[in-house]
């Protein structure tokens, strides 16, 4: 997550996207740092998300309901 999740995520942001990263499925060395980047990232540069919420966002992406 301190690595190349958040470098990801931070090259994104300066490309004008806003990225949702799948907080369940991330992770680190440490549990501090990993949930001190998360909560950094969800400050400033992503919509954090679990994986199911994430897919079943998808999954209703087309439904004109």
């Amino acid at each position: 997550t301190s690595g190349c999740v958040r470098a990801t995520v931070v090259d994104s942001t300066s490309l004008n996207f806003r990225t949702v990263v799948a907080r369940d499925c991330v992770g680190d060395r440490a549990q501090g740092p990993h949930e001190a980047n998360l909560f950094d990232m969800g400050q400033k540069y992503a919509d954090l998300l679990e994986r199911d919420e994430i897919v079943a966002t998808l999954a209703n992406a087309g439904d004109p309901r």
